[in-house]
């Protein structure tokens, strides 16, 4: 019995040595192999891939991608408005290519009890697979700004209007928009969350835009917390009519607490749609006409009503050289060409409303409408002081050789400054502060004449160009007028012998 017993125990010991890296081997994995087949129940996408091969499940999904690359999404947005979304122009792409390995690979890799769950998961639900698709959210974020938020209406605020010397209130109408941020994350989400590769529909998420400005909130708008005016009456016809033609624009604005008012964004574009006309303006220190010239007085009207009303200046600029209607320091540039604005800010806690008109003695007045917070006994007042006067130096000649041999014209000196504007605030009459509130410097610019060289007489052109280098405006004004002389005599003789 003891033989039998020592017998078996060998036996069953060589048995587990050599069952051992069969174990092994299953607990390792089997081998995939591309005749194996995907099992029944398994799905990518929406794609039944049940007894596939790898290849066979690989064209299956790039057939499917082809094909949506071809469709579209019919996108609704304000108003129930479309776009259509060509999934071919925003780059659709296969982003997930390794889920035909998982495929094949469930239910027939792993050790025999991995293997074993995998089948009995399959026979009980099945195995859905996505498909993850690529875009270029640069190319959806294009889609959205130019085919779907094209459709919003912003709400229109609340506003006043002067009428009889009192204010009526001019009620606000909701608005509906769709955010173009929440837009691109809601059509990126759809692709590669719920969208089947199928041309569809899908309707974009919209807010209501809610109107600014309430009756109460209006209606607390009865003070003028600023006030200004300047004159124009040397001005021509054409500048006048730029003058009152950027006052209108302004006129009638409503501003709510914390909103940003720019002067510029209220009166462009210069043209003559908008009612502007050719009148001077200083360009690279000369007086020349432009589209229209003279609407700097207009924002530094303004400015210096804001600027008792003690609203946020945002931006302010000086002009070149100085201007006539207000002292140094106290103007505010407006140019297209260089960029120049005046902005601020409402930064009380009520609605302000600005109020511009002309009147036939060409003043140009603004005042600035609101509710007054601050002391009775409180007073604003601005003082220029003058850092350094700077005279110009000497003549100045320009040519021109698009103006004829006889054309000239002669700009007067400008004297520069350095100068600061000062802030003072007084309460009951008694100073209590007083501070720099700007810093202004304006060119010198010399006395200035513009020559004309346009001629087909040689002899002519260097008649001028010796006049024009002594450098003396009034010897070169004095060849240029013989020579407009002569043009004009011979203009008179022409038409007599006709």
């Amino acid at each position: 019995m003891r033989r039998i017993s020592l017998l078996l125990i060998t036996i069953s010991a060589v048995a587990a040595v050599s069952y051992m890296p069969v174990i092994d081997s299953m607990a390792a994995g089997s081998s995939l192999t591309p005749t194996m087949t995907i099992s029944d129940g398994i799905t990518i996408g929406d794609l039944d891939m049940s007894g596939k091969t790898y290849d066979e499940a690989k064209s299956a999904i790039e057939s499917k991608i082809s094909k949506a690359c071809e469709a579209d999404i019919t996108v609704y947005c304000v108003d129930n408005e479309s776009a259509v979304l060509h999934m071919g122009d925003i780059s659709l792409t296969w982003n997930n290519p390794d889920v035909v390995d998982e495929a094949v690979a469930y239910g027939n890799k792993g050790n025999v009890v991995k293997r074993y769950k995998d089948k009995k998961d399959i026979a009980r639900e099945g195995v859905k697979l996505p498909i993850s698709y690529g875009y270029s959210e640069a190319a959806i974020r294009q889609f959205v700004q130019e085919q779907c938020i094209i459709y919003n209406h912003e709400a229109v605020d609340a506003t006043l209007e002067r009428v009889d010397g009192g204010f009526n209130i001019v009620s606000g109408m909701e608005g509906a928009i769709v955010d173009e941020d929440e837009a691109v994350s809601f059509i990126e989400n759809f692709i590669t969350g719920t969208w089947s590769g199928n041309p569809c529909e899908i309707e974009l998420p919209v807010k209501t835009d809610v109107p600014k400005g309430t009756e109460e909130d209006l209606s607390q708008v009865t003070d003028v917390l600023g006030t200004f005016s300047t004159s124009y009456k040397t001005s021509g016809a054409d500048r006048s009519a730029n003058v009152a033609n950027g006052c209108r624009l302004v006129n009638g604005t409503t501003v709510y607490p914390g909103e940003e008012f720019s002067v510029y964004d209220h009166i462009k574009p210069f043209s003559e749609a908008n009612g502007y006309h050719m009148a001077g303006s200083y360009v690279n220190g000369l007086v020349v006409d432009s589209l229209g010239g003279g609407i700097c007085q207009v924002s530094t009207t303004l400015y210096n009503a804001v600027i008792r009303a003690e609203l946020e200046i945002v931006e302010r600029n000086n002009h070149s050289m100085v201007v006539s209607y207000v002292p140094v320091s106290q103007d505010a540039a407006i140019s297209e060409s260089s960029g120049k604005d005046f902005r601020f800010i409402n930064n009380t806690d009520y609605p302000i409303y600005i109020e511009g008109y002309t009147t036939d003695e060409k003043k140009i007045v603004f005042n600035v409408y609101g509710k007054e917070t601050r002391p009775s006994d409180r007073t604003v007042e601005f003082e220029t002081k003058i850092l350094e006067t700077i005279v110009p130096d000497g003549e100045k000649i320009i040519t021109q050789s698009d103006k004829p041999v006889g054309y000239s014209s002669v700009q007067s000196a400008h004297t520069g400054y350095k100068a600061q504007l000062i802030k003072i605030v007084k309460e009951g009459g008694t100073e209590v502060s007083r501070e720099v509130f700007n810093t202004s410097t304006y060119n010198a610019v010399p006395r200035t004449a513009v020559i004309g060289t346009a001629s087909a007489d040689p002899v002519a052109i260097a008649q001028i160009q010796e006049a024009v280098g002594t450098g003396s405006i009034d010897y070169a004004r004095s060849v240029a007028g013989a020579y407009a002389a002569q043009a004009a005599a011979a203009a008179a003789q022409a038409i007599g012998e006709q």
